[in-house]
């Protein structure tokens, strides 16, 4: 039986080196670890001791080879997570895939696969890829646009419900003792779009989740849409509270738009966490870590990514939230950029003081471990997230950290789980069963709108 009562939910990225670009410099381990399963293998067994949702994988399919820069996404993430789930037990596991470069009958054929394998454990983080170096390994056509990535996206995943549910040994009815199977209980999709045409049925029957949990990033119009058509885990970028509320409303209400249950949605964003015995020592393991080396260095680097002139910038005085939208037609992902901006909307700000509220495009959170622990439940108790997903300067010191010291404070104000109990990482999360048959998105509406 699932506990019905609301719990923090907490997933924790293990890309690599960790997430912030500069800190390996100051981690445990060597730079060989990123390329070695059994490295992957010791930070999940650490994430499954600090009872974590999931582990989580981002991936981009192309190496940037700047050499004052590091690999980041290295082994293909359904694969390490498919191994990792036969090692270790209970945790979840967010392998991010591109819609852009894949075919949706052999996604959907190698997801079922591993959430069949780990016994309901798996969530795909949909992408819609933006990086030119990513279309140009998988062919000489240049990256599509931003309005067709989405759209085609949508589709895709349309497609992937419809063959999840294709095959699905529950609707057998009594099978003759001459005969194997019910062929019945599996039935072609006939799917016929804009941008694929697939048959089916799928070669893989319904899994233990229905199908696994959909996982979607992203703030711009189009990346709010596919959230809502389809996102079960939001992964997005929220700094404040007022923020926070206001992109859960228009990603819930846009739901409702489509015809969809908004209950089946949770908000979950990245969040950054630098512990210190005290405040002024996080403050200097920020400036460390980031590689800006102190305070001004900080707001220096502030000034350069935002194209501001440098000459006579006054880091005192309030921003003006409209000098920072970003221009939605650029390359790189838009949601990110809206984060700052969403920030500055709802609250007076300055230089000195943004600084210390992001980091990798991330909420920040800097302190003791009692007052990041105020932090984060701070956001959720009112409902404004469901959790977080917790992006660690350095692995596997910074996991490690948070486990020991931040896990059991969350456990002893009752907001966090003390074992695992639920077997799925669907139960986990409270997210509705998918309803049985091909066309998902068609029968969740009339259901939503009766």
């Amino acid at each position: 039986m699932a506990n019905t009562q609301r719990k923090l939910n907490l997933n924790v990225g293990i890309n690599t080196t960790g997430y912030l670009g500069n800190a390996w410099k100051y981690r445990t381990g060597n730079r060989h670890e990123i390329t070695d399963p059994d490295y992957y293998r010791r930070l999940t067994e650490l994430a499954h001791k600090g009872l974590f949702d999931a582990v989580f994988f981002s991936d981009h399919p192309a190496l940037m080879t700047d050499p004052n820069g590091r690999p980041f996404h290295t082994i293909d993430p359904l694969i390490l997570c498919t191994a990792l789930a036969a090692q270790v037990p209970d945790i979840g596991f967010v392998a991010t895939m591109s819609s852009t470069y894949n075919s949706p009958y052999n996604l959907a054929r190698r997801t079922q696969s591993t959430d069949i394998i780990s016994g309901g454990r798996l969530i795909i983080n949909i992408v819609s890829s933006f990086n030119p170096n990513v279309a140009a390994n998988f062919g000489s056509e240049p990256l599509p646009p931003r309005n067709q990535r989405y759209a085609k996206a949508s589709e895709f995943l349309d497609v992937a419900k419809k063959l999840w549910a294709s095959w699905d040994p529950s609707r057998e009815g009594d099978v003759p003792d001459d005969r194997f199977w019910d062929a019945t209980s599996a039935h072609t999709i006939d799917h016929q779009g804009s941008y694929f045409t697939v048959k089916g049925p799928l070669n893989v029957p319904r899994g233990p989740q229905g199908h696994p949990v959909i996982a979607q990033a992203g703030a711009s119009e189009g990346g709010i849409d596919l959230a809502a058509r389809h996102g079960e885990i939001i992964y997005c970028n929220i700094l404040s509270r007022p923020a926070g509320q206001a992109f859960g409303k228009k990603v819930r209400d846009r739901a409702i738009s489509f015809g969809r249950d908004p209950l089946g949605i949770r908000i979950v964003p990245g969040l950054v966490v630098i512990l210190g015995e005290t405040r002024e020592e996080a403050l200097r393991k920020h400036e460390l870590f980031s590689g800006a080396g102190s305070e001004d260095g900080l707001i220096a680097r502030f000034v350069k990514e935002n194209g501001i002139d440098p000459d006579g910038f006054d880091a005192d005085a309030v921003l003006d939230a409209e000098r920072f939208i970003p221009d939605p037609n650029r390359l790189q992902a838009v949601g990110m950029g809206l984060g700052l901006v969403d920030l500055l909307t709802h609250e007076k700000l300055t230089a000195r003081e943004a600084v210390r509220r992001s980091e990798g495009h991330h909420r920040l959170l800097l302190g003791t471990p009692e007052e990041v622990a105020d932090g984060i439940i701070d956001l959720w108790a009112d409902g404004t997230v469901d959790g977080y997903t917790l992006q660690p300067p350095r692995a596997p010191d910074d996991i490690e950290e948070f486990v020991d010291k931040v896990v059991p404070i969350l456990q002893d104000r009752g907001v966090y789980r003390t074992r695992y109990e639920e077997k799925t990482v669907r139960e986990r999360y409270g997210l509705p069963f998918p309803e049985a048959g091909a066309d998902i998105g068609r029968s969740a509406a009339i259901s939503w709108l009766r």
